[in-house]
């Protein structure tokens, strides 16, 4: 189930299908491919690179908001900052 926003699809961690964070599972879907696929790309990336996939992994947990959330960590901790 991909999320829209009326001028298109929204990168958005999912909440169903998750391991972790819900990363992959919603670059998956956002992609329109496989979760488990996207996995097994992601792991062998991590692989390969020393650890690559994992620090993106981290990135992403970070910059893609919770399904639900209009906002991210990272956005929040910057908003937090500005006002206080």
């Amino acid at each position: 189930m991909s999320y829209t926003n009326g001028s298109g699809k929204v990168l958005v961690r999912r909440r169903d299908n998750r391991i972790v964070a819900g990363v992959c599972a919603g670059l998956a879907d956002y992609a329109g491919i496989d979760v488990n696929l996207f996995r097994v790309i992601v792991a062998l990336v991590s692989l390969f690179t020393g650890g690559a996939g994992v620090i993106a992994y981290i990135v992403g947990w970070i910059v893609i908001p919770e399904e639900g959330q209009k906002t991210s960590i990272a956005e929040d901790l910057v908003n937090k900052n500005r006002q206080g």
